[in-house]
């Protein structure tokens, strides 16, 4: 056979099969003249609305209807099904009515529909509904919101929040999650960037995976104390957060939980296992607080938290995994264990190794000397367990608070520090 024949014989091949590689078997113009396409399912019987299978930008626009039934060569059929990503990624999308006969909906149907501002499913659905003119969709049964868009209002009613329901919803600017809210799913708000203000119900006890990553505009986060678990990643590159209190409900943190959290400067944890990298690259991270219930701290947890000059480790705390603290410049590390564990060689870099003041616990000091990755710090010192609650205005008269460097403190703050009393005798406390 020539290559001229070779050629024509693909070519015609390719034309048989090209309208399928368009990703739908038909397209049929509703009364406004909006194309809609659709892939057959149930063995023809039913149709299935789907995208145009070229860009999904160019797939929908405007205001679409979706019909229950569409007559295509003579034949009705039922239009049953929303396929998975059917509108996703359609800038000029604005409302979408969905109606009674559509009985399965994939997932997230309008993820980066950034135009989008109407949902509405058809009264008489009994599968799904937009109750209460929420303007998104809930599965009727299991009172789950699965997709949503930047005005929309969730129901008390609802819940959870479905996987991706809200992901790419760039014009969304506050949300609260109502009190009923159990789960907030996998990116369910991931890469929400105009997202400025959150309030998360007070039953929501699951934070799924990546659920706020890449939300860009928030700047604080209160983490409600139902809240049990915190997925991996969920406010990943949320450099605007400033603050963050972990309470101590929490009992599972995924790994990366707040990576690249660029300004965040503070950090409270009342009761967790510090995961892997949690808080690597939160380069303005200036205070964390880890509390007594604390038994874990993860590989690389705070890498390269280089603003990080002193940090505290309670005696819950039975594990701390390599590179933990890794690249942070400390000038003290006051650790509380009273029976050390072996460290990695980097889990402090080679700089706090040998500048920082490493405080144990007093009658400790041979077993820090003496145990692997805790002997490699140079200078370790004993100290008492005196602690300051505050310093009232009559003895501020008689003695003054210094921090290590020397500089006057005019309230206590954790850590070690000097006390300097009236008869000019100068002592070393630990202000809990």
């Amino acid at each position: 056979m020539t290559t001229k024949k070779l050629f024509s014989l693909f070519s015609i091949l390719l034309s048989m099969v090209g309208t399928k590689a368009l990703a739908y078997d038909i397209a049929v113009d509703n009364a406004d003249g909006v194309p809609i396409y659709y892939n057959y399912i149930n063995n023809g019987t039913e149709l299935e609305v789907t995208n145009n299978g070229y860009s999904s930008d160019y797939s929908y626009a405007g205001d679409v209807v979706i019909r229950e039934e569409v007559t295509y060569m003579n034949i009705t059929r039922k239009v049953t099904s929303i396929g998975k990503s059917a509108f996703s990624g359609c800038s000029g999308l604005t409302s979408v009515t969905i109606p009674n006969s559509v009985i399965n909906i994939d997932g997230a149907i309008f993820v980066d529909c950034r135009s989008l501002t109407s949902i509405n499913v058809e009264k008489g659905n009994t599968f799904y509904d937009s109750r209460d003119n929420c303007n998104c969709i809930i599965e009727t049964e299991s009172n789950k919101l699965i997709s949503g868009c930047q005005e929309t209002t969730i129901p008390q009613s609802v819940t959870s929040i479905g996987d991706y329901a809200f992901y790419f919803c760039s014009g969304m600017t506050s949300v609260t999650i109502p009190n009923n809210v159990t789960s907030i799913g996998k990116s369910a708000f991931g890469n929400c960037g105009g997202l400025t203000s959150l309030t998360l119900g007070n039953s929501v006890t699951n934070i799924g995976d990546e659920a706020f990553r890449s939300c860009n505009g928030l700047t604080s986060v209160t983490i409600p104390n139902s809240v049990t678990s915190i997925g991996n990643e969920a406010f990943k590159d949320c450099w605007r957060l400033t603050s963050l209190i972990i309470p101590n409900s929490v009992t599972n943190m995924g790994k990366e939980s707040f990576s690249y959290c660029s300004g965040l400067a503070s950090v409270t944890i009342d009761n967790s296992v510090i995961g892997d990298m949690e808080f690597i690259e939160c380069i303005s991270l200036t205070s964390v607080s880890i509390g007594n219930n604390v038994t874990s701290i993860g590989k690389q947890a705070f890498l390269h938290c280089y603003n990080l000059t002193s940090i505290t480790i309670p005696n819950s705390v039975t594990s701390i995994g390599q590179s933990a603290f890794d690249l942070c410049d400390f000038s003290e590390v006051i650790s509380k264990i009273e029976n050390p564990f072996i460290i990695y060689s980097d889990t402090f870099n080679f700089i706090t190794f040998n500048n920082a003041t490493l405080y144990v616990p007093g009658g400790t000091i041979d077993k820090y000397k003496a145990k692997e990755g805790w002997k490699n710090f140079a200078n370790i010192m004993e100290v008492g367990e005196t602690a300051i609650v505050g310093i009232n205005n009559s003895s501020s008269t008689e003695s003054k608070l210094y921090s290590l460097d020397g500089r006057q403190l005019k309230s206590p703050i954790k850590g070690l520090k000097i006390i300097r009393q009236s008869d000019g005798k100068t002592r070393k406390i630990l202000v809990k």
